[in-house]
């Protein structure tokens, strides 16, 4: 076996900014050769901070450039003149894939447009994200990290508990440090794998479009589907799941010395354990129990139903022995040993010294020759001893690699690697009326909750075939969103929240997590049922879980088994903090991965405040992304080399790989992280922030980077006398004076609709977005609307409901989210029948013996 990335042998040409950047990382990291084309005075995100010793005028020293450039090789070439146009076009004829930065004016390539280039270099990969979609009536707008964030309503989900009795007085948070381009590169990724993959069998690349507002606006985990299935509204709270049903139970505690832990409690054993540990340490619940309710056939989703009078108590026992410790002091690890949901919040530089990520490879030293030193860098997002990540040299010089590069051009295109595992091709085409990427692709699906369910949901939607496995007492989490009693037509006619009905096969959130999916009851802790999972691992291309370390070995079908069944096999295991390492059977979940990443404690106002933190879980979706990409890269693998594989997955260790530049201003300039709320200080803007406007919980979020936008947002607003204030002549000045600037902005902001602003701020030029919610987006979204962004799909008890369509788009082979079936989510257990039958040839003699014994159901 080869120990080298998944992508090694490809090359990916690169002229992006910030929208785009991270994806090309990702890229490199998986083993491709990225060149990054820079214009002669260097690329814009050379000017994004923070910087090295805090010198702006460094083009070298952005520490933003480094995280995000890490590895790539660096090519100046003046596309203003035809030497410079002729150059480039030779460099993207060299290349498997194109990554672009573009707006609907910047499509064309060298005057080129994208038809033309795809009928020059038929197998080209051409990936192209923009802020607003390519076309439709928001192509035009201009977006920012706060701006699409407000749009794409994720920060509507976060932020801080309203005021007793009245509504928020303080504004909605975003999550910090260039979320929404995290969040959009995430899914440009997969959607390049998804076409090179399909190129390997075809020989024939196709664009890959993905559109940041789109990207984002599927990414909140409940607010959506909540909306679509019982026109419920859902209310962000301080550092703890935005809810459906707000509550004063905080999940995060303070130490007495002012740092904080979170502590969750999520059914009956947790409630029970609880009590039992801080009896331990002498203390006792304030508060009578109730009796223990059973949580019936299909768990909860956090934030989805209130918590019972027992939680509470318990909580509160939790949180009155955390503020009885000092930070360091805390027993957090015997906690969690005890089966508890219990992490600090760190802040994310403190991961530097936990030996465990040192233990698995996340961080590695990185040389800086010309600075004599080296730093460590985030550069895993899971482990593969036979396909590891790829480190790279530290981020290049600008035109460091020119020479190089140009002077190797053959002018011969790439050669794209003759496949060793070809798949059964069937000619099915999807609803879209073409073929999918991924063919002839099975997978064995243990995954639940959201971050390892919802990755096998990208791959169904790509081709492959989701075999959903679950039982009686280890359901998933079925009961969130619930279809409203009348069904669509109530829905449809409905003006206030509606009653759910309480059926575990009528999940709108499992529904948008497993459409397309076969279900299967099947209980293998029993012999035969165990046997049976062996037979499908032999058929199936994936095995793919999200238990903690362990599970699967216990049962008898860890790796080593599986591999002697069937010697092709992925298996990929994904937990909180990976199996590799020293935590072992950590527990945790999405809320519980960012607290301990250190994401929890970047996001919300500055200190003295309490953490914002994620209105979210963002590690469950992201940890989804790398699931996903993880699986994706490892079918182009074993697709090119015959071999399959292990991955070791980790939802905490997706987060640390986000925050880097955390890490190398800790390291370089010595400073740890501080919260900034929604001010934008590495690529400074001032205005910018979230000002409330006329109706309740209106926010205008506004972003001015240049000149010319602070000059026409005065000018929308009539005020000229903004423009003659010294406070505000400059954005330095500006920068200097925010909280007046606030004031005066605010002001303005107050008595108007802030939407109506948004499209005057706009069509001026102006970042500006509504601080979105899910009604917003649902029913007066009109470039989501344009860009059909739910997909309606049918289940079986369910009934016809849209749920969430795959963000790229690949023009050749698009995704469909209801997968091969074009149907929604599976009822338990409803295709166990068929799944015996069609895939293992099980007759319906033995199906109905199996049925009566408890092994299927």
């Amino acid at each position: 076996m080869s120990a080298q990335g998944p992508l090694a042998g490809l090359r990916v040409v690169e002229i992006a900014d910030e929208t785009a950047e991270y994806c090309g990382l990702m890229l490199m990291g998986l083993g491709a050769e990225v060149i990054k084309v820079e214009p002669p005075d260097g690329g814009a995100t050379r000017r994004i901070g923070p910087f090295a010793g805090d010198d702006a005028s460094d083009l070298e020293g952005s520490l933003y450039f480094w995280h995000y450039n890490r590895g790539k090789r660096s090519v100046t070439i003046d596309l203003g003149d035809e030497r410079g146009r002729d150059t480039m076009l030779a460099l993207v004829g060299s290349a498997d894939v194109l990554l672009r930065s573009v707006t609907p004016t910047t499509l064309d390539l060298c005057g080129l447009d994208p038809e033309e280039l795809a009928r020059r270099h038929p197998e080209l990969v051409d990936a192209r994200m923009s802020p607003f979609g390519e076309d439709g009536p928001w192509a035009h707008y201009k977006g920012s990290d706060l701006v699409h964030l407000a749009l794409g309503g994720v920060m509507a989900n976060c932020g801080y508990d309203r005021e007793p009795g009245d509504g928020y007085d303080l504004p909605p948070v975003a999550p910090a440090m260039w979320h929404a381009y995290h969040i959009a590169g995430e899914q440009l990724a997969m959607g390049v794998l998804a076409a090179l993959i399909n190129r390997l069998h075809t020989r024939l690349g196709q664009a890959v479009t993905c559109a940041v507002h789109e990207a984002i606006a599927k990414n909140t985990e409940i607010d959506v589907m909540n909306w679509v299935m019982l026109r419920m509204p859902t209310y962000r709270q301080t550092c703890r799941h935005a809810s459906e049903a707000p509550n004063d139970i905080q999940t995060i505690a303070s130490t007495k010395d002012g740092r904080w832990y979170m502590s969750m409690v999520l059914g009956g054993s947790d409630i029970e354990r609880t009590l039992e540990f801080a009896a331990g340490y002498g203390v006792k619940p304030g508060g009578t129990l109730e009796e223990r309710v059973s949580e019936g056939a299909g768990r909860s989703v956090p934030g989805t139903t209130a918590p019972d009078q027992r939680a509470r108590v318990a909580t509160e026992t939790a949180q009155r022995l955390i503020r009885q410790f000092r930070y360091g002091r805390l027993p957090w690890r015997a906690a969690q040993d005890a089966g508890l949901l219990w992490v600090p919040l760190r802040r994310p530089e403190e991961n530097l010294e936990d030996e465990h990520w040192w233990a698995r490879g996340t961080f590695e030293r990185v040389e800086h020759p010309e600075r004599g030193e080296s730093y460590a860098y985030p550069v895993n997002k899971w482990v593969s001893e036979v396909a590891p990540w790829r480190a790279g040299e530290r981020a290049p010089r600008l035109g460091e690699h020119t020479a190089e590069v140009l002077g190797g051009l053959t002018g011969a295109g790439p050669a794209i690697p003759q496949p060793r595992v070809r798949p059964r091709l069937t000619g099915l085409v999807s609803r879209r009326g073409r073929p999918f990427a991924i063919e002839d692709v099975k997978i064995l699906d243990f995954g639940w909750f959201l971050a390892s369910a919802g990755g096998t949901r990208f791959l169904n939607a790509f081709g492959a075939q989701s075999i959903k496995v679950e039982w009686a007492t280890h359901p998933d989490t079925r009961m969130a969103a619930m279809a409203p009693v009348g069904g669509r037509e109530a829905r449809r006619v409905a003006t206030a929240p509606l009653q759910p009905v309480h059926d575990a096969n009528m999940g709108g959130q499992f529904n948008n997590k497993n459409p397309g999916k076969l279900g299967l009851a099947l209980n293998v802790r029993h012999p035969r049922g165990l046997e049976i999972a062996k037979e499908l691992v032999r058929v199936c291309d994936i095995v793919a879980e999200g238990f903690s370390p362990g599970v699967m070995d216990r049962w008898g079908l860890g790796y080593d088994v599986m591999r002697e069944l069937n010697p092709r096999i992925i298996y990929i295991q994904q937990s909180g903090m990976g199996q590799k390492g020293t935590y072992g059977r950590f527990r945790t979940l999405g809320p519980i991965a960012a607290s301990i990443s250190g994401i929890s404690e970047m996001s919300g106002l500055p200190e003295p405040a309490i953490p914002a933190g994620w209105g979210y879980s963002y590690l469950d979706w992201i940890g989804a992304y790398s699931f996903a990409q993880a699986l994706l890269s490892a079918l182009y693998r074993r697709d090119v080399t015959g071999e399959g594989q292990y991955i070791d997955a980790s939802q905490v260790e997706s987060g640390l790989f986000v925050a880097g530049t955390t890490f190398l201003d800790h390291q370089v300039n010595g400073r740890r992280w501080a919260r900034y709320g929604n001010r934008s200080p590495h690529k400074p803007a001032a205005p910018s922030g979230a000002y409330a406007g006329l109706g309740e919980d209106r926010w205008l979020a506004v972003s001015c980077h240049t000149e010319d936008e602070w000059r026409a947002l005065a000018t929308v607003a009539g005020r000229p006398e903004w423009l003659e204030d010294p406070r505000f002549a400059t954005l330095d000045a500006r920068l200097a004076n925010q909280d007046e600037l606030d004031v005066e902005v605010g002001g303005w902001v107050a008595g108007h609709d802030p939407s109506a602003l948004m499209e005057a701020l706009q069509e001026a030029g102006v970042p500006a977005g509504l601080v979105q919610t899910a009604e917003d987006r649902c029913d007066g979204d009109p470039q989501l609307a344009h860009l059909e962004w739910l997909t309606e799909v049918t289940g079986a008890k369910i009934g016809t409901w849209p749920v969430a369509e795959v963000p790229a788009r690949l023009s050749r082979t698009p995704a469909h989210i209801g997968g091969r079936l074009d149907r929604g989510a599976p009822c338990y257990g409803e295709d166990s029948d068929f799944v015996l039958r069609e895939y293992l040839g099980v007759g319906d003699d033995e199906i109905a013996s199996l049925r009566d014994e408890g092994v299927i159901e």
